[in-house]
Order: structure tokens, then sequence, then C-alpha cells
């Protein structure tokens, strides 16, 4: 966990890391955001939107394996959602862990 943190906190200070819902949904819907990464303490529901941004724009989705708690702690915000813009701290801070399948179907109701 310490090392993801450091990297983040590097990240931040680069300028390369958008924090919170908001910023992440206009980080991919505006073709910046390279990856996004999500707290395991996440609502589901907002697990859920940000997964359909992603998805509509093809972006990752990593389970950062920290409590938004560790976030504030780390980063200094508590957050719940973070996305990177750029593509070296991304593939870093993916390595090892899990990336979020998105299924289609789970956005469309079966009428």
């Amino acid at each position: 966990m310490n090392n993801k943190m450091g990297l983040l906190t590097m990240c931040r200070k680069a300028g390369k890391l958008k924090l919170g819902m908001d910023m992440t949904k206009t980080s991919c819907n505006s073709g910046e955001a390279v990856a996004v990464f999500v707290a395991t303490d996440f609502s589901p529901k907002s697990l859920k939107e940000v997964k359909f941004v992603c998805h509509r724009a093809e972006i990752p989705i990593f389970s950062l394996g920290v409590t938004m708690d560790d976030m504030w702690y780390g980063i200094g915000k508590r957050v719940g959602v973070i996305t990177i813009t750029d593509s070296g701290f991304a593939k870093s801070c993916a390595k090892g862990l899990d990336e979020i399948e998105i299924d289609e179907n789970e956005f469309y109701s079966s009428i």
C-alpha cells in the first residue's frame, strides 16, 4: 500500500491525478483519462456510474485495494475514485492490481 500511495502522491504533485467523481467523469468524457482507480469501500451505486462512464470511453477501472480513509491519509483528500491522466503513472499504479470487469448488460434494463 505504501508504494501505491507514494506513487499517487508523485502523480498528484505532477498534476496528473484527478480526484473525485466529477473530475473522473469530466476526464473520461474529454479523453484525458488513462485509467480509473476506486477504493474498496466505494459505494456500489457510484461504482456502477463510474463503470458506465469508463465503458463508454473505453478506460480500464482498477480496485486500488485501499479504503477512502487510507486515501485521505496517503494523498490528503478522502475520495473513493481517482483518475490518472498519464500513461506511465497509470501503468505503474495498475501493476499488480485487479481490473474491475465491466458487463455491458449491467447498464441496460431488459424490457
